[in-house]
């Protein structure tokens, strides 16, 4: 569903990591994180990792949990990639609402490198690395 490797940040210093290995990768955020951080702290985040490395492709994918008004909220700032769990009930609405902003709204989190779990930062230059890579003999 999205075209870069997937790397859930919980911070600033965890995006930039991202993003300093020079490879596409779509900065997640944490399950839920608009309703206890907002769509404004996102949006921020994302702004600053990227003004450190302007020249990585980057995705960013605020996670809004089951709340179809804070989905809202982030297209309204310009969100234009979310999570929404499927089962909420404003999902077909908040889709909607996507597709006529030319956002992609997900229905579930997709797969990805939990920059806080123990030996994370170790693991991210393989987890971004390009999976049709030739090993090198």
């Amino acid at each position: 569903m999205i075209p870069y490797p997937a790397v859930t940040v919980h911070g600033l210093a965890q995006a930039v990591a991202a993003l300093a290995q020079g490879r596409p990768v779509a900065l997640l955020s944490a399950r839920g994180a608009a309703l206890y951080a907002g769509c404004g702290w996102w949006r921020a985040l994302v702004a600053a990792a990227r003004a450190e490395h302007p020249d990585c492709p980057c995705l960013d994918i605020l996670d809004c949990a089951d709340a179809a008004g804070r989905a809202f909220e982030a297209l309204r700032i310009g969100q234009k990639t979310l999570v929404l769990d499927l089962a909420c009930p404003g999902h077909a609405a908040a889709a909607g609402a996507a597709a006529s902003c030319g956002a992609l709204l997900l229905p579930a989190r997709p797969a990805s490198l939990d920059m806080a779990l123990p030996g994370a930062a170790r693991r991210l230059g393989p987890w971004l690395a390009p999976q049709d890579a030739t090993p090198v003999r």
